[in-house]
Parts: structure tokens; sequence; C-alpha cells
């Protein structure tokens, strides 16, 4: 086998096109393991706006505003995995049937 600058580009972005892919899969499994094996709710805590020492939400309006921001938290987390999957997977077949294509000859 020869070695060339251009084989280890080929290499090196096969290898970085399959991290990623792998990276965007756990976090897709992690986000699904949560929300439908283990039920975890992740709890953030926003301090309560205030008027001169009084509060101006109720505790239903805080709790409201909790869960959109942890449904918005869940969707930003998908939507950045599924992206990873989808830029991940085809540079690391691109790069990878590339090496195996130039092996052959």
């Amino acid at each position: 086998m020869k070695f060339s600058i251009r084989l280890l580009y080929l290499y090196l972005f096969s290898f970085v096109g399959l991290l990623i892919s792998i990276i965007g899969s756990i976090q897709l499994v992690d986000l699904g393991l949560k929300n439908y094996v283990f039920r975890v709710s992740e709890y953030t805590y926003y301090v309560e706006p205030t008027v001169d020492g009084k509060q101006t939400m109720s505790k239903e309006e805080m709790e409201k505003r909790n869960k959109e921001e942890q449904s918005n938290q869940r969707k930003r987390q998908l939507s950045n995995s599924i992206a990873m999957i989808l830029v991940g997977v085809p540079v690391y077949l691109y790069h990878w049937k590339t090496i195996k294509k130039e092996q052959k000859d």
C-alpha cells in the first residue's frame, strides 16, 4: 500500500464522518432512552420575575414555561442529532468508497 497525502486525507475525513455519525446516533439513542424508557424529566429552574419583590407569574405559568422549555430542548437535541447523522454518513461513505476504489486500482 502506497502512502500519500491524498490517502491520509481520505482516511482522516472518513474517520471524521464516522465519528460525527456515531456521536449523532448516541445523542439520538440517549434522547429516546430519556423520554420513552426511563421517563427522565430534566428539571430546569428559572428565577421568577418580580416587580418590587412581588411575583409577576403564577406557579402554573412557571410550570408551563418550564415544560415548554424542556420540550424545546428535546427538539433542539433531536434536530442536532439528525443533522449530525445526515452530514456524517455521506461524508464517511464517500471517502470510504473512494479509498476502496483506489485500493482496487
